[in-house]
């Protein structure tokens, strides 16, 4: 854990000397499974720069201390985008709770299909919309549960900019079989739950919002719910740095499986 971190300290201090102060950079992020989005939801919008048939790819790295559970959550990704319609993903995860005794990781593989581009037609209001799966693995390991999975997902995005200030607004609907995002394991059964998102941008680059994703419920194991609320500012037209609060539930209701809360710091490198 502590060579990771030291990696992830020189890879962030080599992207914040680097960068030049010019453009603003933007949404999506890649969020901690690597995909186009915020922190755990997708966005309907893809990944990367575009240029030509293959975007140029975006970095993520996140970093989660959940107290309660004295959990640090770890997260490196990169995305891009062919013919600005489909993204391709791949982020890796190490978690480790205190008690367990080693590590867990988790690999991640996506894959985003816009279906229908923001705005299309010149018609303002209607909204991108993708459809995405997420193949996961991960290397815990307990009888019963499987060691990978599958989510299914849609989702709608819509930047509205008639308000007083811009705000972004995204929503969608999940299938999945995750234990704690796949963590820890998949359960033989499936559900289908829903996540949303909203963020206003008070300056151009700054965006305040929060995020939430529901639970799902496998009938003998119960997810918690999950919400954040996050500051995101774009530094450049390269890099976005994210600070936010996180509850990943399991302090009110002890039915459902949750890590509790604490807090989450983002680089984000979009060449």
């Amino acid at each position: 854990m502590k060579s990771k971190r030291k990696i992830q300290t020189v890879v962030l201090g080599v992207i914040l000397l680097t960068t030049a102060a010019t453009a603003n950079a933007g949404v999506p992020l890649n969020n901690v499974e690597g995909v186009g989005g915020i922190a755990f939801n997708p966005l309907a919008y893809t990944a990367g720069t575009p240029n030509g048939i293959i975007s140029k790819p975006q970095l993520g790295l996140w970093r989660v201390r959940l107290n309660k559970a004295k959990a640090d959550w770890n997260s490196e990704s990169v995305a891009t985008t062919l013919f600005d319609r489909l993204e391709l993903s791949y982020g890796n995860e190490t978690v480790s709770v205190n008690g367990l005794g080693k590590n867990i990781h988790k690999d991640n593989i996506g894959a985003k299909g816009l279906l229908v581009k923001e705005n299309t037609g010149d018609i303002k209001w209607i909204p991108a919309i993708s459809v995405g799966t997420i193949y996961k693995q991960t290397s815990f390991d307990t009888p019963g549960v499987d060691k990978n999975g599958y989510d299914y997902y849609a989702v709608a995005t819509k930047l509205i900019t008639e308000t007083p200030k811009p705000v972004l607004l995204s929503g969608g609907i999940l299938s999945t079989d995750s234990r704690a995002t796949g963590v820890f394991g998949f359960d033989k059964k499936r559900d289908t739950t829903w996540f949303g998102n909203i963020d206003v941008l008070p300056l151009k680059d700054v965006a305040v919002g929060f995020e939430y994703k529901q639970g799902a419920d496998f009938g003998a194991y119960k997810n918690a719910n999950y919400y954040d609320a996050h500051v995101a500012w774009f530094a450049n037209k390269n890099l976005t740095l994210v600070a936010a609060y996180v509850n990943a539930g399991g302090q009110k209701s002890a039915s459902k499986i949750g890590l509790g809360d604490g807090f989450v710091l983002s680089a984000q490198y979009a060449f």
